[in-house]
């Protein structure tokens, strides 16, 4: 079973036996709240990806791409085209390394500044190129044509029905039918997280995970 962005709403439509005109309205809301909570709970392999950027001379920040969730490596190549890999630290730390910011030389550290941008330490003395390999938020299902599918739709379709299902009766007030949903997602997450975690687990290196700041 897959589905389709027009076969899941209509799913969705069938499994609540309603066509209340603002649920329908809202069926595109409920699908991509559904697939924020897959991606923000489980790590799957298939939503790895390499971007290649650049730090400026003297700069100090860098921007994160648009589908960027969290990272498992950033590595500054320098002029021997060696990776140098940067540790994750709190933009404190950041600061207390690198108090002056026109201390420059080969960035060590880094740390997300805020939702779009990472900040390096010491600040960077030359235009470096950077590697981040990161965690990014795959194109919903909902932006696609009626006909197409995506990986989740495909490989999936119970925890994207089940968790749509949940936030249609979230909005419907139906209570009583949440739980039902709920546990049903649940089991699909807890399936997906054994794919992603356990059968489809490989040699790990140090900086191929998601790197999650320390809590202070």
């Amino acid at each position: 079973m897959s589905f389709t962005n027009t076969t899941l709403k209509t799913a969705i439509q069938d499994y609540l036996d309603s066509t209340e005109t603002s649920s329908v309205s809202n069926l595109t809301t409920f699908i991509t709240t559904a697939e924020e909570r897959i991606f923000k709970n489980v790590q799957l392999d298939n939503f790895r990806k390499n971007q290649v950027g650049n730090l400026t001379a003297s700069g100090t920040y860098l921007e994160c791409p648009t589908d960027y969730l969290a990272p498992f490596s950033l590595a500054v190549i320098d002029s021997a085209s060696n990776y140098n890999y940067l540790l994750l630290k709190q933009v404190s730390f950041i600061r207390d390394y690198t108090p002056n910011a026109s201390t420059t030389g080969l960035p060590k550290y880094y740390a997300e500044f805020d939702d779009n941008t990472f900040i390096v330490a010491p600040t960077s003395d030359l235009a470096y190129e950077v590697e981040l390999h990161y965690y990014y938020r795959p194109a919903s299902l909902t932006s696609t044509t009626g006909s197409e599918t995506t990986w989740l739709s495909e490989n999936a379709p119970n925890a994207i029905l089940y968790g749509s299902l949940v936030e249609a009766c979230t909005y419907l007030k139906n209570y009583e039918a949440i739980p039902v949903y709920e546990s049903k997602f649940q089991d699909a997450l807890l399936g997906l997280k054994n794919l992603g975690e356990a059968k489809s687990t490989r040699d790990q290196y140090r900086y191929d995970e998601i790197r999650r700041q320390p809590q202070a």
